[in-house]
């Protein structure tokens, strides 16, 4: 898909704003990244901690559902959200590129993808210790 470039430069009203546009969704997929750390975090610490008292031999009640299940529904929660969110915002700066011919690239990208990988190993080892 090639990007369609303005035929004439952008006034600096419109440069400004479009440059907003990318700020507001710059901070917007940092935001998903922050809450998807926290819910990746959270359900590997749920996991490790309740790992931890099954080994000073705790008695198990029957329960609906295993700490370790909600440790990686919690994980996978905070993945899922953040391909979403990445999808998102790879979106809209497509969409961006295409309307005004703004091209920069996106940092919290890179966080996203550095947090997915990372969330994704706290899967992984979550699925394969059971």
């Amino acid at each position: 898909m090639s990007a369609m470039v303005p035929e004439k430069p952008l006034d600096s009203g419109t440069r400004l704003a479009v440059d907003r546009t990318l700020l507001a969704y710059e901070r917007t997929l940092m935001a998903w990244v922050r809450t998807a750390t926290s819910l990746i975090s959270f359900g590997f610490t749920i996991y490790k901690f309740f790992e931890f008292e099954a080994g000073r031999n705790v008695p198990a009640t029957s329960r609906l559902i295993t700490p370790r299940q909600f440790g990686m529904i919690m994980i996978g929660t905070g993945l899922a959200a953040l391909v979403f969110s990445t999808i998102d915002h790879r979106r809209n700066m497509e969409r961006l590129q295409a309307e005004y011919g703004t091209s920069r690239r996106s940092v919290s990208m890179v966080v996203a993808l550095i947090v997915s990988g990372m969330g994704l190993l706290a899967f992984v080892a979550a699925l394969l210790r059971g």
